[in-house]
């Protein structure tokens, strides 16, 4: 959680904001990545144009690039220091990265193949939107797909963290959607969304520290 003046949509009720893409990359970049691994074993076949909702530093999309084969990708986010930082990491991929809102993607409808959130759905202000546009977008018989932690039932990663500084009085900084991150929540998004071929899934994703350092600075 890094201070600066950009900010994901509807993070403003939290104060959570990412616009150090460095800083990002040493905390939630690692973890999608990590995440992304058992993702993207649900991806469809190559060479489809792909957008990546919420792309941030670009963390996902770099795993999306690189084993999808896709045609096209689009990266968009709300903050400027965090598609600076993807076009650095992703420069001569040909990424295109975009500013932009979730919950009014700036692109015309049936534009993409496949359109996903990664660890984005928590912190749209109305998360339904977000999943209505991303289906809006995406062309008939395509994919919308997105990955998150379980905010509310100990899935988030610093969790335990979270829960020794609520023993002292200070609560969670929560995203301002966090129940959304349900399984069962998520499932009800999509239907509700008209999507069709609902398959929610749930798995387990384990990081490495090297030391207590190598964690703190990660937080």
């Amino acid at each position: 959680m890094q201070p600066g003046e950009a900010e994901p949509a509807g993070a403003a009720t939290t104060g959570i904001r990412y616009t150090d893409g460095a800083a990002y990359e040493l905390s939630i970049g690692q973890w999608s990545q990590l995440a992304a691994d058992g993702f993207l074993w649900l991806a469809p076949a190559p060479d489809l144009s792909w957008l990546d909702v919420g792309c941030g530093n670009g963390a996902f999309t770099e795993r999306l690039v690189r084993r999808c084969a896709p045609r096209a990708v689009t990266g968009l986010d709300p903050a400027d220091a965090q598609l600076s930082y993807g076009r650095s990491r992703l420069a001569g991929c040909g990424v295109r990265f975009r500013q932009g809102d979730a919950m009014s993607l700036p692109f015309p409808h049936g534009a993409f193949d496949a359109a996903v959130m990664a660890l984005v759905i928590f912190f749209l202000p109305e998360p339904a939107r977000g999943v209505v546009e991303m289906a809006r977008v995406v062309g008939r018989g395509g994919m919308v797909a997105a990955y998150a932690w379980d905010m509310t039932n100990g899935g988030f990663p610093y969790a335990a963290m979270q829960t020794a500084m609520a023993e002292v009085g200070v609560p969670p900084l929560l995203p301002p959607s966090a129940p959304t991150s349900r399984i069962d929540a998520m499932r009800a998004l999509w239907i509700e969304a008209g999507l069709q071929l609902v398959e929610p899934i749930q798995y387990v994703v384990h990081r490495t520290y090297e030391s207590f350092e190598d964690l703190w600075s990660a937080r």
